[in-house]
């Protein structure tokens, strides 16, 4: 089974399961000011396998699948036997550094809470527009260059963020997309020269 497929199936069943048991959903949720001040710091790992509704953990989720397939195919291209190894690391990692600026923002605020995995998935979707920038998204029907959409989802989390706009923790998404960008060009630097390349030879006509 891919590590898409069982990241997935790690997502539904630990919301499934906290949506059950209120005291599980409190206590796996975000809270900077219960990680500083009662070191429960599994907090950054257990936040990111949980959703709040449906619609979130379904768009989370198909954000996830959509190009997580497709870094497995990448990886497993051009960093064989390892690639699993990394997919997991840029994952598991991503959940936690996107949301350490939320954690120092907040540790001192008491009722902050966030949760989903937003900020692993932003990672997972800027690794695979560094690899490959000019592959198409459809944003509602419309197509655009993987890289046009970066810059849009970027411009729009740090606005968001500062505004913040719907109650969703936009900064998680922020810095996972940085850290999934640094993390992909340690693993294999050569893409960002790839990169360029590509972005050089688009045209909008």
């Amino acid at each position: 089974m891919s590590p898409t497929i069982i990241l997935i199936l790690l997502n539904i069943g630990a919301s499934f399961y906290a949506w059950s048991n209120k005291d599980i959903y409190s206590k796996w949720m975000m809270n900077p000011y219960r990680i500083y001040h009662d070191n429960q710091y599994y907090r950054f790992i257990t936040s990111g396998f949980i959703h709040g509704d449906w619609m979130h953990l379904f768009f989370n989720m198909f954000a996830f699948y959509s190009f997580g397939e497709a870094l497995e195919y990448y990886l497993d291209i051009y960093e064989g036997a390892a690639s699993q190894l990394y997919f997991y690391g840029i994952y598991i990692v991503a959940l936690i550094v996107s949301d350490i600026p939320t954690y120092l923002k907040n540790k001192d605020n008491e009722n902050y809470n966030s949760l989903g995995a937003s900020g692993a998935v932003a990672a997972i979707i800027f690794a695979c527009i560094i690899i490959n920038p000019l592959s198409q998204i459809y944003i509602y029907f419309i197509k655009i260059p993987g890289f046009i959409f970066g810059f849009i989802y970027v411009a729009y989390s740090y606005y968001s963020g500062k505004k913040s706009l719907g109650g969703i923790n936009h900064d998680a998404h922020l810095y996972g997309a940085v850290f999934g960008v640094i993390s992909i060009l340690i693993i294999h630097p050569p893409f960002l020269y790839t990169f360029f390349e590509q972005i050089s030879s688009w045209r909008l006509f």
